[in-house]
């Protein structure tokens, strides 16, 4: 596939907003990197985040410039245009960035992603990773000591369990770093750091856990798979299963199966 082929197809996936067909544009065993957020994501793991990002955020994608093409690698800019207001008012600024394809046959076996947020200071790994020989800690200028963190992950952990702010469909990172008190790069230093995870992965293993515990009520009928799905925060029927097998390794219909066969046992 050609470069100008696959970046027209890739453009129009991002833009019909549609996260199975931009992970489809990855191989098999392919990896796409978000660079600012320190997240890969295989094909299940993208269409999952995608979904609920999709939902939060309507944009549009633009190309900047001429796609740059070597015989298995090419790189594009591109610009990330609001379409509107996000959910509660919140608004999304244009965003800019840079992608680098590598290609496996038609399809791409990496994707790296990196971008500048507006308002927000460059992150180190991305200073880092356009800058050869330095190997400085991502989380350098953050100011967070140990002790900090543990203060900010109770916090964090009272509001999710406590509060089960998890269960808002439209919550994401900036909107939890306002609940906890402190900035959107402190909360995700504290998630990667306190919680070895991304900020995707903690907010689905809150969701997960409750959805499991619906599932598992009246011996096996306690609600539609589909209303647990969005009773538990998730926006779409095929993020919430994509999610539940990623975390558990099975489907919620298996789950449910056998937490009630293990029931009448």
């Amino acid at each position: 596939m050609r470069a100008t082929d696959f970046v027209e197809s890739y453009f129009d996936a991002w833009n019909h907003h549609d996260p199975r067909a931009v992970a489809d544009h990855l191989a098999a065993g392919g990896v796409y990197r978000d660079v600012p957020e320190n997240i890969k994501s295989t094909h299940d793991e993208l269409i999952v985040s995608l979904s609920e990002f999709f939902d939060e955020f309507p944009h549009r994608y633009e190309l900047i410039g001429e796609i740059l093409a070597s015989e298995d690698t090419f790189a594009f800019q591109y610009r990330m245009c609001p379409l509107g207001k996000i959910k509660e008012g919140h608004s999304v600024g244009t965003v800019r960035g840079a992608e680098f394809v590598r290609l496996h046959g038609d399809a791409a076996i990496s994707i790296v992603d990196y971008y500048d947020i507006p308002g927000a200071e460059r992150p180190e790994h991305l200073a880092r990773a356009t800058t050869p020989g330095k190997r400085k800690n991502k989380y350098a200028k953050s100011g967070l000591r140990r002790r900090q963190i543990q203060e900010l992950k109770s916090r964090l952990e009272q509001i999710m369990v406590t509060e089960k702010t998890y269960l808002k469909p439209n919550l994401t990172l900036p909107l939890l770093a306002e609940a906890v008190g402190c900035s959107v790069n402190h909360l995700s230093q504290v998630i990667n750091a306190g919680f070895s995870m991304s900020f995707f992965d903690y907010l689905n293993n809150h969701r997960i856990a409750h959805a499991r515990t619906l599932l598992s009520e009246l011996n096996g009928t306690g609600g539609a798979v589909l209303n647990i799905a969005f009773s538990v925060g998730f926006n779409s029927n095929s993020a919430f299963y994509a999610a539940f097998k990623k975390h558990v390794g099975m489907t919620p219909a298996q789950y449910r199966k056998a937490s009630a066969v293990s029931s009448s046992a």
